[in-house]
């Protein structure tokens, strides 16, 4: 039985697209019932790793369910775009100096942590020998 609902779901797209919204409304649900301070996709996320790196779940079941929702992403941001009209405010100054805050602040957070990692590499390459 367990074959036949791997081969199934090996093949399968919705059905796989199916399954990861099944692991996200039991996640969302048990956040809910347990007032956790967590999003339940960032619960269904960590329990969907869980499966995988056990082996209990083969990452062929969902390759082509996720590979299909991570091709039409831009639909899921479409509200997000929309949203940007209700407030015409970011089109002005105050959206540049929002832009400005958000290209200086991912470029320190990427600089310092590629000077953490480079450290790291070379303080591991020193107690090695």
């Amino acid at each position: 039985m367990l074959r036949k609902t791997g081969i199934l779901m090996g093949r399968n797209r919705w059905l796989q697209i199916a399954g990861l919204i099944v692991i996200w409304w039991g996640c969302e649900a048990l956040v809910r019932a347990l007032a956790l301070p967590v999003p339940g996709g960032v619960v269904g996320m960590a329990v969907l790793l869980v499966l995988l790196a056990s082996g209990r779940v083969r990452s062929a079941w969902f390759r082509r369910g996720s590979n299909g929702l991570l091709d039409h992403m831009l639909l899921f941001f479409v509200p997000a775009t929309m949203a940007l009209l209700d407030h015409p405010e970011l089109f002005s100054l105050i959206g540049l100096k929002m832009l400005a805050v958000i290209v200086v602040g991912t470029i320190l957070v990427m600089t310092g942590t590629a000077l953490v990692v480079e450290a790291c590499f070379r303080w591991s390459g020193r107690h090695v020998h």
